[in-house]
């Protein structure tokens, strides 16, 4: 077992600081200095460090917790949880495949699944062209080790109602489309920032919480579109790499 990291820091003052806050705020940055595996003291010796009571320790550790940046092991402690790999943004792998890759349990919790009325944008990119377009739409929140990373709003064409059958929850949509002879191929994708919003409750964050959000629309493998899926992030919890060429400067810039 390791050495924690995470012991009191000679000279710092935290005691003094508002409560549960801002034990979070300085623990997040211990964290920061530790590594998977480290013990996390625990509540009594936090308590006492910090002069509080053990309580609000204990929710700035749950903070922590629903973050994804500490696990609790009954009977053995709570210890520094690894953080999982950042996905390449030009890579796109079932979501079940890429949290199995991190060493931790994949999970949706289904929140909507039927066939309504498309909007603008999903009409125009699944290139639906009924006078009154629908969608085959499926919304979940997707978990690891359930702790909520993002509320993905995914779309489909109105054929495609049959998924809506499926196990929306334990399944995979990507198996189920190879499954129908369809296999996704090429996507695109848009990356923004927002904030959590209604969506707030349901991944266990403020409303008021930035969210990193991914628009995307994959094609088949005869490039006709497929899927057109709004993903909102939670930023403390999902890591995306962006690989990029740089430009030379154009004559005259100053830059």
């Amino acid at each position: 077992m390791r050495t924690s990291r995470l012991s009191r820091r000679p000279g710092g003052d935290v005691a003094k600081a508002p409560l549960y806050v801002r034990i979070e705020r300085e623990l997040r940055t211990r964290l920061a200095q530790a590594q998977p595996g480290d013990v996390v003291p625990a509540e009594s010796v936090l308590a006492e460090e910090f002069g509080v009571a053990r309580m609000t320790v204990r929710a700035a550790l749950n903070a922590l917790e629903s973050d994804g940046l500490i696990e609790r092991i009954q009977g053995r402690g709570t210890f520094v949880r690894q953080r999982p790999e950042p996905r390449a943004a030009g890579t796109l792998m079932s979501f079940q495949d890429q949290v199995r890759s991190w060493g931790r349990v994949p999970a949706s919790r289904l929140v909507e699944a039927e066939v309504r009325a498309a909007s603008p944008a999903e009409a125009a990119a699944l290139q639906l062209t009924a006078v009154a377009p629908r969608v085959t739409s499926i919304v979940r929140v997707r978990l690891a080790d359930d702790v909520p990373l993002a509320i993905e709003y995914a779309c489909f064409p109105p054929h495609l109602s049959t998924l809506l059958d499926l196990d929306l929850e334990t399944g995979s949509l990507h198996r189920a489309l190879g499954e129908r002879g369809l296999r996704p191929t090429l996507g695109s994708s848009t990356l923004t920032a927002q904030r959590a919003g209604s969506d707030g409750e349901l991944l266990h964050v403020p409303a008021d919480e930035p969210l990193l959000v991914e628009t995307r629309l994959i094609v088949d493998q005869h490039s006709a579109p497929l899927e057109y899926t709004v993903s909102r992030y939670v930023g403390d919890r999902y890591d995306l790499q962006v690989t990029f060429d740089v430009q030379p400067p154009r004559t005259g810039d100053s830059r």
